[in-house]
């Protein structure tokens, strides 16, 4: 399957980070290279529900600008909102893709949902550590 027929999956990195309360806040950036690096076997094997592989896209901004992309998980820095990014790259898919956003943003996913993209929530791609 190439990456045109593959479903289009864009993590909001900044949601799924904060997701989990592990100090994120003290290094935007490596928290997002950490994300970014968990992410990579879901290219492949995909999330749960939907078989892989998937085209990744990792959606950063602030301080977490500037991630690299490794293979299987592309990185895009927001100039600006990553919101409005996310919501662009969900616009160019529709309808002619599948596309799936994660994120728990309600106010992101109104928006993408619009465009006939799916949502998930951050736990699919960034489960809460053992107690």
């Amino acid at each position: 399957m190439s990456d045109d027929a593959a479903v289009l999956v864009i993590v909001d990195g900044a949601n799924v980070v904060g997701s989990v309360p592990d100090g994120w806040w003290r290094d935007r950036h490596g928290a997002a290279v950490r994300l970014r690096d968990a992410l990579v076997p879901y290219a492949t094997d995909g999330l749960p529900g939907l078989h892989g592989p998937v085209e990744l896209v990792l959606v950063a901004e602030g301080a977490a600008r500037g991630v690299a992309s490794v293979a299987g998980v592309r990185v895009d820095s927001a100039p600006g909102s990553g919101d409005d990014l996310i919501a662009e790259l969900a616009a160019a898919a529709a309808p002619e893709r599948e596309c799936v956003v994660v994120t728990a943003d309600r106010g992101l996913r109104q928006r993408v949902e619009a465009y006939g993209a799916r949502c998930v929530g951050p736990r699919t791609v960034r489960p809460l550590p053992p107690a």
